[in-house]
Order: structure tokens, then C-alpha cells, then sequence
């Protein structure tokens, strides 16, 4: 996709997701990579005016987790009423360390933590909607009711709650653009190619940060 150049307006926000110890190196689900953006994003919400972060929040024995069912991480997959379920490690649980936003990661001015996933038997990846496609979160509500109608999306992960959170936002109405080089992936068989088809069909812009700050 060709570069191009962003003038920031006062209806654009920033949505840093799910930046917390459990996806970042030494945590129970590490992306590869994640604590290299820390700096990228500090920098970059500088130049917002609003910012927005997300929380994974996750109860014990939550229905994504692989010790729920006995079953492995990565691998292994439930049928849940909403569709298949990829099973993860126990991550971010409620109120314990790894669900703590990484204390890097430094945006005094944000406006809004938003939590998800907090549902003991749906998962949630996008910021927007749980994982059922049609569950809200109440973040549009809230980015509508500010008038805020662009959103940029950065953090973790790139094929999974980044790219869910970018997908919803655009089915919502919402102009979608993804910064690519501060967002890592997962990398699991075939998802970050699964996740840049989903965007070009949905017109989801990826651009690297410097398209914002040159």
C-alpha cells in the first residue's frame, strides 16, 4: 500500500490496544516484539488529542483459556456458541500483574481505559464488539458521542485484537487506518495474511508512523 501523509484533526483518536505485561516479553502470552513499539506509541500519541487504550480483562477460567477445557494453547480449539474459539495461556486476569497496562507505556492524557473480554463465557478481541460479532462494548457509543470519527490503531496483537478492533471500527462506520510498524503479530498459521485480506476487503488503510510524524 502506497504511503501517504496524515494531517491530524481534532475527530481523530487513537486507540492503543491490550499494551499490558502478559503480551509483553516475560509474559504468559508474549508477542514477539512488543515491547519494541512502547517508545513508537509514547511518542506518537504525543501528537493526539485523544487517546484511547484497551484492557484485556479476563475472569479465571475464562472460555478462551486452555486450561478451562484441559485442552493446549496455540493449537488446540473449542466450539463455542459463537463460533471457534482459539484457546490461549491464562492471560490477564482480573486485577493480577500480567493485566496491568506495562508501566512504559506513558500517556498521561488519556481519556479512556476500556476493558473487555470480562464476559466469563464469550471472548473479546475487538474493542467494539465481543466475539459473538454483535455483543457491543460501548466504545462506539462513546467515539460518537465525542465526535471522533477517524481512528488509528496501534499495540498488540496485530492478527488478533488490533486487526478485530480495526475490522469492527470500519463495519461501524468509522474511518480504519492501522499503523503498522508500532503493532506486532501473533503469528499463528496464516493470520496475519488472513488479517491483511480482511482489511483490503474492508478498506482498512495500513501506514507506517511516519506518515504522521514527518
Amino acid at each position: 500500500m502506497s504511503p501517504q501523509s496524515f494531517s491530524l484533526l481534532p475527530t481523530d483518536a487513537l486507540l492503543v490496544i491490550d499494551m499490558q505485561n502478559d503480551f509483553l516479553p516475560g509474559g504468559s502470552l508474549a508477542v514477539t516484539g512488543g515491547d519494541e513499539i512502547i517508545p513508537g506509541i509514547n511518542a506518537l500519541a504525543t501528537r493526539f488529542d485523544h487517546v484511547i487504550l484497551t484492557q484485556d480483562w479476563h475472569p479465571r477460567n475464562h472460555i478462551s483459556f486452555a486450561s478451562t477445557h484441559h485442552l493446549q494453547p496455540f493449537t488446540d480449539t473449542i466450539q463455542a456458541p459463537y463460533g471457534t474459539q482459539t484457546l490461549w495461556p491464562d492471560h490477564c486476569i482480573q486485577g493480577s500483574p500480567g493485566a496491568q497496562l506495562h508501566p512504559d507505556l506513558d500517556i498521561p492524557h488519556t481519556e479512556l481505559i476500556l476493558r473487555k473480554g470480562f464476559r466469563l463465557d464469550i471472548d473479546s478481541y475487538s474493542a467494539f464488539t465481543e466475539n459473538d460479532g454483535t455483543t457491543p462494548t460501548g466504545l462506539a457509543g462513546y467515539l460518537r458521542e465525542r465526535g471522533l470519527k477517524r481512528l488509528f490503531f496501534a499495540g498488540l496483537a496485530y492478527d488478533f485484537c488490533v486487526g478485530f478492533s480495526a475490522l469492527a471500527a470500519a463495519r461501524l462506520g468509522f474511518e480504519s487506518i492501522v499503523i503498522e510498524d508500532l503493532s506486532r503479530a501473533v503469528a499463528l498459521a496464516g493470520t496475519v495474511d488472513q488479517t491483511n485480506t480482511a482489511f483490503a476487503a474492508a478498506s482498512v488503510r495500513r501506514i507506517p508512523s511516519s506518515a504522521l510524524t514527518e
